[in-house]
């Protein structure tokens, strides 16, 4: 299964150092001098669900680690060799133990460093990574697996019916995407879908964070919403939070009308075998009895009346035998 995840990437670039070169010149045919390289960080993806309901977990993220070093830099994923400018060289994974996911795990990002020549060619490219123009990257690469979160079989197949976003019993459904068997590239994009927005400005072995007057708030869930409700604790919901609860209440909206479809159809019927399996009963009265049950309660009463409907009006194909038929002598034709 091949994967473009793009990715609103953090980008700082710096000079080589002595530990850069020597693990740049794995790719090179011959050894550069520091000045004609131009060497940046970006952030490659990370373990938070992004704006297409996948996710990469924890374990991915190590994986991946290993596969993108040496992988080719394009633009678009247009696979064309002449994009090719630049190359990682060097990845790291870092993990936040304070800081959390969504689904209040520890945060972490991949982060993938990549060099360049800085030659007449690459200037504009350089000139725009610097004024924070040329940000975003987005990676390309294969999973074995694609796990819904919901029922944790393969999303779409072998039996489940999920959809992104989807609400049930509580749990959002998205997809996990798991067991990386290979990394093609990295590209620059303009659309990411993954908002880690902002530069990296980081020590060694840091988030890069890119909204760092938020004092390491994690966002709070729909189930966390629910638990303080539910306690009647007071809330102050950031704007992010605000929409993720919009969507969550969009989502639930859209289930209730289905379950009212279906309610509807699901009492149609039942007034309509209920009128074959019991005429005695009027039609007000009967409707008064469906309408009082649950769905529940009204499914079991509907099957109950079908199959008595079914007994009392037996229904035949037209074209079936009818009984036990025997095979007539034709005597009256014969002479």
């Amino acid at each position: 299964m091949d994967f473009e995840k793009p990715i609103e990437s953090n980008l700082t670039p710096c000079m080589p150092t002595a530990e850069d070169l020597a693990k740049i010149h794995t790719y090179t045919r011959k050894k550069l001098a520091a000045d004609t390289l131009y060497v940046f960080s970006c952030v490659l993806c990370d373990n938070e669900i992004d704006r297409d309901g996948e996710r990469f977990p924890t374990r991915s993220l190590e994986v991946l680690a290993k596969l993108f070093v040496g992988k080719t830099g394009i633009f678009d994923h247009s696979m064309k060799a002449n994009d090719q400018v630049m190359r990682l060289y060097d990845t790291e994974l870092i993990t936040e133990s304070v800081k959390q996911n969504s689904l209040g795990e520890p945060y972490a990002q991949l982060i993938g460093k990549a060099y360049m020549l800085r030659n007449a060619a690459n200037q504009p490219l350089i000139d725009a990574i610097d004024a924070g123009i040329q940000k975003e990257v987005s990676v390309s690469c294969a999973v074995k697996t694609a796990r819904c979160s919901v029922c944790g079989k393969p999303f779409g197949r072998g039996g489940c019916k999920h959809a992104k976003g989807q609400i049930e019993n509580g749990k959002r459904c998205f997809v996990e995407l798991e067991e990386p068997t290979d990394a093609y590239e990295f590209s620059f994009v303009a659309v990411p879908a993954q908002p880690a927005a902002g530069v990296i400005k980081r020590k060694k072995g840091k988030i890069a964070d890119a909204k760092p007057n938020q004092n390491e708030r994690s966002a709070c869930t729909v189930v966390e919403i629910k638990k303080k409700l539910a306690a009647g604790e007071s809330l102050r919901l950031e704007a992010d939070e605000v929409q993720t609860l919009q969507r969550h209440l969009n989502i639930l909206e859209e289930l209730a009308e289905d379950g009212r479809d279906y309610r509807t159809n699901l009492l149609a019927k039942s007034m309509r075998f209920g009128a074959l399996a019991m005429p005695e009963m009027g039609t007000d009265a009967l409707r008064s009895m469906c309408e009082s049950l649950q769905t529940r309660q009204l499914e079991e009463v509907a099957k109950i009346f079908e199959q008595r409907a079914c007994k009392a009006i037996p229904l035949h194909p037209q074209l079936s035998r009818l009984g036990t038929q025997t095979t007539q002598a034709n005597t009256e034709f014969k002479c």
